[in-house]
């Protein structure tokens, strides 16, 4: 038997260098710009078909959401100017630049639509705001998988094609779910269905990750693999207390609201200790490497 071939890096270096993104304040950036901006299209659903209690603790939350990920980012950038010259200015080709020009007028708005719902005044600029913000929440909750993804991390990078579908739909549960703990059921419709389509999209999209091969192991194996597994089982578990008595027990949606969330947050973090993994083993690079060097030469 050959023993399997064990992939060393000049003087036991790893190939690639590790991201200095600090934990846990960039996973929960992940995390909280998801729900911010899911929770932005939650409240003009819920402003739409008049459910002003749905729309209160959406807009509440995707201000909320907003600020606390531009705290976590800053403290992650170690300086306040560091952030603001990222303003200075805007390029394309960069995901980090735009999800910056994302990031800033997405928080304006949506603490205007906030700051309307809680004083009630200025109703007409607040519900403008609103709409600007539910504008600008699909790409704040799915920028951040291209900021991954635009990276030589291999679990990050092999994983481009899948990331936003993850990244979105954990958003989507995330927002459903918290609207859902904190919300009557006659009023929760609404988070009920973008909780559970949000969880669809996600678990289907995760899946489809795992069956990368060698790529795909981080997500499978050590602490990256148990959050992982974790949030898979959440995920299906809140589904199935949403669909069987979610309408009828306020107490149950509200279990089911929290798992959602939970499950949410163990997915960021295990997509980011994934990425982590994967840098620190030459083999991630390596073999994938090999592999396609001898896909062009068979070609």
């Amino acid at each position: 038997m050959v023993p399997e071939p064990e992939f060393e890096s000049y003087y036991g270096r790893p190939i690639l260098k590790q991201p200095t993104w600090k934990t846990p304040d960039v996973p929960l950036y992940l995390f909280l710009g998801g729900l911010a901006g899911c929770s932005a299209l939650l409240a003009e659903g819920a402003a739409a078909t008049g459910r002003p209690d749905l729309e209160r603790v959406a807009r509440l939350t995707a201000a909320g959401g907003a600020a606390a990920g531009t705290v976590a980012l800053v403290h992650d950038l170690g300086r306040p100017e560091r952030f603001l010259n990222m303003l200075r200015v805007f390029k394309p080709t960069s995901p980090l630049s735009v999800g910056s020009f994302i990031l800033a007028p997405f928080s304006a708005l949506s603490g205007a639509a906030a700051a309307t719902e809680v004083t009630g005044r200025f109703p007409r600029l607040g519900r403008l705001a609103g709409v600007g913000a539910a504008a600008f929440g699909p790409p704040l909750a799915t920028y951040t998988a291209a900021l991954l993804a635009n990276t030589a991390i291999p679990a990050w990078h092999e994983a481009h094609r899948e990331l936003p579908f993850v990244f979105g739909g954990s958003g989507a549960q995330a927002a459903g779910g918290l609207a859902m703990l904190l919300v009557p059921c006659d009023q929760a419709a609404p988070a009920r269905r973008m909780a559970l389509a949000g969880a669809a999209v996600e678990v289907v999209a995760a899946e489809t990750i795992l069956k990368k091969g060698l790529v795909a192991e981080p997500y499978r194996i050590g602490r990256p693999g148990r959050l992982m597994k974790v949030a898979r089982n959440a995920t299906t578990v809140a589904s199935a207390i949403t669909v069987l008595a979610g309408r009828r027990s306020r107490l149950l949606s509200a279990v089911a609201g929290a798992t959602y969330v939970g499950a949410s947050l163990a997915t960021r973090f295990g997509i980011f200790e994934a990425g982590l993994e994967s840098a620190r083993d030459p083999k991630y690079v390596v073999v994938p490497q090999r592999e396609r060097m001898r896909a062009r030469a068979a070609h």
